[in-house]
């Protein structure tokens, strides 16, 4: 079993988005896949609720009791565990930084982010843990200068997955009904991105030792 955590400390970045997004296209895969909120605002849960999907569970997790929750997956059918955290340096995203196998940062292509990445992965290379960039919400225009910018600026700190998450309508509307992109419009941009962005973390995870310490971002 993997556990991968969706980790920023500045707020609309797109971590719950992208959580329920690759939730689903991970199942799609074939994965056996549960998701856990341990944010305040409940997003996900709200989307796990109106999706009402039982092989699909959501879980708001405390962070006092998430060790023990992803312990007991661990023992069960669960092949993949994703992490949806506050956007603040909270006990809860501590506690998610040290039980995740791999660390995905979401950013926008804004300097404001770009700081707050960096932030969020100094606590990450603190805690020894591995990481990862996603750049989020880009604009779908090619070789647009403030998503290149923003990438060589995420690059810079580490790896970085591909391909970019641009901001698609797919991505608002999937989620408003409880989907994911790759159903909501299985054969649209959004879809192909989010079934690419999947590979992406796969091909990361296959780089982790069994102790999720594996080849890190410089």
């Amino acid at each position: 079993m993997r556990t991968i955590a969706f980790i920023n400390q500045k707020g609309g970045t797109g971590k719950s988005t992208l959580a329920a997004c690759l939730a689903v296209a991970a199942k799609e895969a074939g994965e056996r896949v549960f998701l856990i909120d341990m944010d305040p605002q409940k997003s996900l849960l709200k989307w796990g609720h109106r999706r009402r999907d039982k092989d699909l569970p959501v879980e708001s997790v405390t962070e006092s009791k998430l060790e023990t929750v992803i312990t007991a997956l661990g023992r069960g059918r669960v092949s993949l565990v994703l992490i949806d955290t506050p956007a603040t340096d909270s006990p809860a995203a501590e506690a998610a930084m040290a039980c995740a196998d791999l660390c995905i940062i979401p950013a926008r292509p804004t300097i404001f982010d770009i700081w707050s990445s960096e932030t969020t992965r100094g606590k990450l290379k603190t805690l020894g843990r591995d990481y990862v960039f996603a750049l989020t919400q880009c604009s779908p225009m090619p070789d647009n200068a403030r998503v290149r910018d923003g990438a060589a600026a995420l690059e810079a700190m580490g790896a970085l997955l591909q391909p970019f998450i641009c901001a698609r309508v797919d991505y608002q509307e999937a989620a408003r009904q409880g989907l994911g992109v790759t159903e909501f419009g299985s054969d649209g941009k959004a879809a192909d991105e989010m079934r690419q962005l999947w590979s992406s973390v796969q091909r990361r995870c296959a780089m982790l030792k069994p102790n999720g310490k594996g080849t890190r971002a410089a």
